[in-house]
């Protein structure tokens, strides 16, 4: 299950990249900067889900600061805060809550206007129990225009011998810095 995973988002994030390079639509503005204020929820993926589920039900906030290279490729930087919610069952045994504080660098292709897709890779720094850092690799697809970004994404979070990700729905606002 785990290679499988890593597998999918790898060749996500390759598609990605590859598309974000070959793309004709003109959404983002070249040389400008813009920064996107969103809220997420997902579902935990891994060894957060399996049996028994330590959580299952993720919330978090992100801000993203873009900057547009091309009129179609903008690079972006993405930091927030994730909270993994225990579940009853991973409560009775001592677990607890926790989050996640994020900080990617990625790069978002438009291949038509106001679709794109995104890959993002960067440390995921856990705010409980042992307080490790994850290497995070994030392939994305979404919708944008001037005001709203709206995506879907799936985000793998690994080290320390352990792998777990999340499949999440960002809603965030935008503006023109």
């Amino acid at each position: 299950m785990k290679n499988s995973t890593k597998w999918i988002a790898s060749v996500a994030t390759a598609a990605a990249i590859f598309f974000s390079v070959n793309v004709k639509a003109q959404t983002v503005e070249n040389g400008k900067w813009r920064l996107g204020v969103g809220v997420e929820g997902g579902i935990p993926t891994g060894s957060l889900h399996t049996d028994p589920a330590y959580s299952k039900f993720e919330l978090g906030g992100t801000a993203r600061l873009q900057y547009g290279v091309a009129n179609n490729v903008a690079l972006t930087l993405t930091s927030g805060y994730y909270n993994f919610f225990a579940t009853q069952a991973a409560k009775d045994v001592g677990g607890e809550s926790f989050g996640v504080v994020p900080v990617k660098l990625g790069v978002k292709g438009f291949v038509t206007n106001n679709i794109y897709l995104g890959a993002e890779a960067g440390a995921g720094f856990e705010t409980k129990y042992d307080k490790n850092t994850k290497l995070i690799l994030s392939p994305a697809v979404g919708w944008a225009n001037k005001s709203w970004d709206v995506g879907v994404r799936y985000e793998n979070l690994s080290g320390q011998s352990d792998t777990y990700g999340v499949v999440a729905l960002r809603l965030a606002y935008g503006f023109a810095l």
